[in-house]
């Protein structure tokens, strides 16, 4: 497994699961050309690219280029790095038919294949050590899921750290992951409560 800091950007979710194999981080999905008309999503992509950095890596037909273009010229701050894939013809499993142009996509490549492509872009395992324990559990416990309020509270805490308001409750969790611990959550919960106090 490749330990990432950095948000891995793809096109699918099929590309997503096969990705999980390889990779331990956080991997979001563009939907195709749906990040065209997402602002939640790029602003998400945004904030990783200046926290973390992000890695693209979409597939290698024109369709993949046009949104890898699209991304890079919307993010106009932080670290972005390319991961390409070769062009290797052949039809996904799960398909009837191949690509328009042939070319199997980042699904339908060998592990072996994508290892080999992070390779060459230059990244390997990052040196974080911090744990992921931030649970769907902590999240229930903080009031941020399960709740009457949590949608506002979520809100509240995503204004103070500096993230796109949108987010759903299982991706703020993915996000507060690459930030901190469960223990800096719950400071982060307390000075909250007590700026609410104060008012």
């Amino acid at each position: 497994m490749i330990k990432l800091e950095q948000a891995v950007i793809v096109e699918g979710k099929y590309d997503k699961i096969k990705l999980s194999s390889l990779i331990d981080g956080v991997i979001i999905v563009t939907n195709g050309f749906g990040i065209f008309k997402d602002k939640e999503k790029l602003e998400l992509l945004r904030y990783y690219a200046e926290k973390t950095g992000i890695i693209i890596l979409t597939d290698s037909d024109n369709a993949g280029r046009k949104i890898r273009g699209y991304i890079k010229g919307a993010i106009k701050k932080g670290s972005i790095v390319n991961v390409h894939i070769p062009d290797i013809f052949g039809k996904e499993k799960r398909k009837t038919k191949p690509s328009a142009e042939g070319k199997l996509g980042v699904e339908g490549v060998d592990v072996d294949v994508l290892r080999d492509a992070f390779s060459k872009a230059g990244i390997t395992s990052s040196e974080r050590t911090a744990p992921k324990d931030i649970t769907k559990l902590t999240m229930f416990e903080l009031g941020l899921s399960g709740g009457n309020e949590s949608s506002i509270l979520r809100k509240k805490l995503q204004s103070r750290l500096g993230l796109p308001s949108m987010l759903s409750a299982g991706a703020l969790l993915e996000v507060l992951n690459t930030m901190m611990t469960a223990a800096e959550l719950k400071e982060h919960m307390a000075a909250l409560k007590e700026a609410e106090n104060d008012i």
